[in-house]
């Protein structure tokens, strides 16, 4: 979603401010704004589009001050426009905003009665309205930041910014990530880590309904109930945070290539020499768990789709998965012996987050798995599982996904070793395929030029289905959903055994249809299926093994080979093609791959 920054400098603080946005924009880019301070006076610019915008104006109208708050917007409430565009302002007071203020009419309504003047469509215009009327009413720019505050409902990462004071910043955090960094002589606010490294390495998060009064040398926390608290300061590696494209055209390509590293780095957290398992902290016992249930969003939530097999196959526990944005709304009951485990990338992402704390106090034990250990859903947890996949640009995820399976797999290993259900050669296996899952991951790229070849294909598509079985069929999902996200291209995927229950009737000449099938157990279904379609004049893209190629690559449109591998590893190996078929699909039709439109890497509003 949107992203925030405040600096309290030492130098000008607009170029500083457009640096830090830079790291942020890939949580939203329909506009982008600063304000600063300056000689006591405050003024601001905003520019729609990307960040380059901005940074165009600020070249013909510069802004200058040492103080200043910015932010790159994903639009809400109001469509992008320079006049939505954060910093807001009313009177004296600027105000940057990440979440949504769910009472904003009644606030609206109530300010209107006041006789103030509305110029926006935004829910975040009623903020600095309400700052401005308590000012106006004569309180200090402290006490009317905590004035209204208290009249918010909904989520919000919030920095103000005042007229007459440029030593003096508020944040406020509720429900949507904001992290304090400290300089010498110098303070910082920002979204996330990412924004603050270039400027200082020691951070502290903001806690659930945390208010900072901020200034150069001093940081003021109060809790949700206005007590005065300290935060734990951290020091970051800089070099985790590090965002470059490497040489790569995208983002999304570099990630891309980058998955075998980091699946490798994941591996050598969990597996220790001699073969065994170790998770984080205490870690976990399976041998009292009696159903698990799995929660998470978007990519997230296929690779809980993939675990569900992984668990039930392998492990014999029983798995539940829900989509995020539903759990908690539909009140399920919880039964003792319940380990819940919440996937997200960011571990941040709003609906996963507010299903955590619905089953806090209600299941066993909360695992997450992760990418970002100091995120809201990570403490929160009993348990946090990283996934060492490093910083993802991408607004499409992919090696984050391919690290959230290859952790996910490993406590699918640890949770049949707890019960009994893997014996010591069984798991012995599996383990020997893991650690050769980073070369195999790199013979796959190899075929990089033939899934180039084949999405030029694909890229003058209407419409494109997917298919698998079994374990294949979340990477069907998956794979339909990296083809929306990027291309733009509407793409569905289904179980291959429901085909023919509907979506056949879709298949003709002018649809590709790709199909997932290594030539496992199930193969020969898929075949049968895939057949179907054939005799249906569809356009088939076949991606399998070599084996699976030669028993079945007749007549098909396209065919992609895949290295063997594992049949449990297979849906690791197989996102690679979903990713690159998305990639190159979406590189000849021109869109813009690291920022789609409408979409935003990291969800903190519901």
């Amino acid at each position: 979603m949107c992203g925030i920054v405040g600096v309290l400098g030492n130098h000008e603080a607009a170029p500083i401010l457009v640096e830090a946005l830079k790291r942020l924009e890939y949580r939203g880019y329909d506009s982008a704004g600063i304000a600063t301070v300056n000689d006591g006076v405050l003024d601001r610019r905003r520019a729609v589009g990307k960040l380059v915008n901005l940074s165009d104006l600020l070249v013909h109208e510069p802004l200058a001050g040492k103080s200043g708050i910015g932010h790159t917007r994903w639009a809400t409430h109001g469509a992008p426009s320079v006049t939505n565009a954060h910093p807001h302002r009313a009177g004296g007071v600027a105000v940057v905003h990440n979440g949504i203020i769910e009472n904003f009419r009644d606030l609206r309504e109530e300010l209107t009665g006041y006789g103030m003047e509305f110029v926006t469509d935004t829910d975040t215009e009623t903020v600095a309205l309400l700052a401005q009327h308590y000012m106006s009413q004569g309180a200090d720019p402290v006490a009317a930041a905590m004035q209204t505050l208290a009249r918010l409902d909904g989520a919000f990462a919030l920095a103000f910014l005042f007229d007459g004071h440029d030593n003096l910043m508020i944040a406020a955090r509720k429900g949507s990530p904001l992290a304090i960094g400290y300089g010498t002589g110098e303070m910082f606010v920002g979204s996330d880590a990412i924004a603050l490294s270039p400027l200082t390495d020691r951070i502290s998060y903001l806690e659930e309904g945390d208010t900072a009064v901020v200034t150069r040398a001093t940081v003021a926390i109060t809790d949700a109930n206005g007590i005065n608290v300290t935060r734990p300061i951290k020091t970051i590696q800089i070099d985790s945070t590090r965002i470059d494209k490497g040489g790569y055209k995208h983002f999304m390509a570099k990630e891309i290539a980058e998955q075998s590293g980091v699946l490798g780095q994941a591996l050598q957290h969990y597996l220790s020499d001699d073969g065994q398992i170790h998770l984080p902290g205490d870690g976990l016992d399976f041998s009292q768990i009696q159903r698990i249930t799995m929660v998470a969003c978007g990519t997230a939530f296929y690779a809980c789709l993939t675990a569900k097999y992984w668990f039930e196959q392998i492990a014999r526990i029983p798995v539940e998965v829900d989509v995020a944005s539903e759990y908690r709304y539909r009140e399920p009951p919880i039964t003792p012996g319940t380990l819940a485990i919440f996937v997200s990338q960011s571990g941040e992402t709003a609906d996963t987050l507010a299903a955590l704390r619905y089953c806090a106090g209600k299941v066993d034990t909360i695992a997450s798995v992760v990418n970002v250990t100091e995120s809201s859903i990570a403490r929160e947890s009993d348990l946090a599982l990283p996934i060492y996949a490093g910083v993802e640009v991408g607004v499409a995820s992919t090696k984050a996904f391919t690290c959230q399976l290859t952790v996910l797999f490993m406590l699918v290993l640890k949770a049949a070793r707890d019960r009994g259900a893997l014996d010591d050669a069984a798991l012995a296996d599996h383990i020997s395929a893991l650690r050769g899952l980073p070369s195999v991951i790199n013979t796959a790229l190899e075929q990089n030029d033939a899934m180039r070849d084949t999405a030029r294909k694909l890229a003058t598509a209407r419409d494109v289905l997917f298919l698998g079985r079994g374990q294949m069929f979340p990477l069907a999902l998956e794979g339909a959903l990296k083809l929306k996200e990027i291309s733009y291209i509407h793409a569905e995927a289904y179980a291959s055994g429901e085909l023919k229950h509907g979506p056949i009737a879709l298949v003709d000449e002018e649809v590709p249809v790709i199909v997932m099938a290594p030539r496992d157990a199930l193969f020969e279904k898929t075949v049968s299926n895939m057949q179907e379609v054939m005799a249906r004049k569809g356009k088939v893209i076949l991606i399998s093994d070599s084996k699976g190629l030669s028993e079945a690559s007749e007549g098909v449109w396209s065919c992609i080979e895949m290295p063997s591998i594992a049949d449990a590893l297979t849906p690791i190996l197989y996102a690679l093609p979903a990713q690159l078929l998305a990639y190159h699909t979406a590189v000849a039709k021109g869109t813009d791959v690291d920022q789609p439109r409408n979409l935003a890497k990291s969800v903190t509003v519901e």
